[in-house]
């Protein structure tokens, strides 16, 4: 047994039991690939896969828990590889954030442009997708961390650190008739298209919740994931847009209006997440300070052993 077969077998499962996909990913050949799982089931004297014909159908019984092993494995080799960076003093080596757009293009560009002034030798790289998309790179191993709104229901490996509150806004033409309204009302909303995030954000189920608890169902016209899409569509006049207020930007956005929202929608959670037992290098760390100041090494540390986080929630700032 060595590691390139667990890598390989890992590999395998990440890409729908498709080898090739697999093989092209690890610059490898399929055969090859086929030929170590093969060595590796030998070892072990059972099958990790249900196979039928030459396809991969499915993990057996045995072959979950062999894939589980294995992923731990690799995390640990993982581990040692960082400690070893860290205990020679070298502030090189790669950070890989996953997130969404969001906070890609709004509250992240900042802390990015401190963070590689300070370590200019550390490899920095952005990968963007939903919430529960962001931590399924970060529980496999696909990113080093996550910065996006918790979801309901993240994998059993990351950890969730909480760093701010996001509210919601209204955004709409600067001459709209709900620019006129005041208090804001979810029945005056509910009256005008709506334009807002996909399923799979945090954003869209706090929207569609909000609603239907107060027995409204909002025309939803469009949704997207990228929020800048959304303030287009509203320029055009085709409907109201229930965004972050992250998202909106007084002078890149001159042409909208951006109504506080936060006495109807709940406030999101925006989160820094790693994975469980994942050995951060202190360039790690020192994203997730810059990104959130109020957010300490002890804060990171308490959350990776399974502390308590409530008080930490209660006080969060608000964006």
């Amino acid at each position: 047994m060595n590691l390139q077969q667990l890598r390989y077998l890992c590999a395998v499962v990440d890409h729908g039991l498709n080898v090739s996909d697999a093989a092209e990913a690890l610059f490898t050949s399929q055969p090859g690939i086929s030929k170590q799982i093969r060595q590796l089931e030998d070892e072990l004297g059972l099958t990790v896969f249900v196979r039928q014909g030459k396809r991969l159908a499915a993990l057996t019984p045995a072959g979950e828990v062999v894939v589980a092993t294995a992923r731990r494995a690799m995390r640990e080799v993982a581990n040692l590889k960082r400690v070893a960076e860290e205990f020679r003093g070298e502030d090189t080596g790669t950070l890989s954030i996953a997130t969404t757009h969001t906070q890609a293009r709004y509250t992240l560009p900042k802390v990015i442009g401190t963070f590689m002034k300070r370590y200019p030798d550390v490899r920095l790289s952005l990968r963007q997708g939903t919430p529960q998309g962001c931590a399924v790179m970060v529980a496999l191993g696909q990113a080093d961390l996550a910065i996006c709104t918790e979801t309901a229901d993240e994998p059993a490996d990351v950890v969730a650190v909480p760093c701010y509150l996001l509210k919601r806004s209204v955004v709409t033409p600067l001459r709209h008739p709900l620019t006129r309204i005041r208090p804001l009302t979810l029945e005056a909303l509910a009256r005008f298209p709506v334009i807002t995030y996909e399923d799979g954000f945090n954003g869209r189920r706090v929207v569609d919740e909000t609603f239907a608890q107060a027995g409204l169902a909002p025309r939803v016209i469009l949704s997207a994931v990228d929020a800048d899409v959304s303030k287009a569509y509203v320029e055009m006049g085709l409907g109201i847009a229930i965004l972050a207020s992250v998202a909106v930007d007084p002078r890149r956005d001159a042409g909208l209006r951006r109504l506080d929202a936060s006495h109807l929608f709940r406030p999101s959670c925006l989160s820094a997440m790693v994975r469980r037992g994942m050995y951060l290098r202190r360039y790690m760390t020192h994203f997730i300070e810059m990104f959130a100041p109020h957010v300490g090494a002890a804060d990171i540390e308490r959350a990776l052993a399974g502390g308590r986080l409530d008080r930490m929630r209660r006080n969060l700032p608000t964006l």
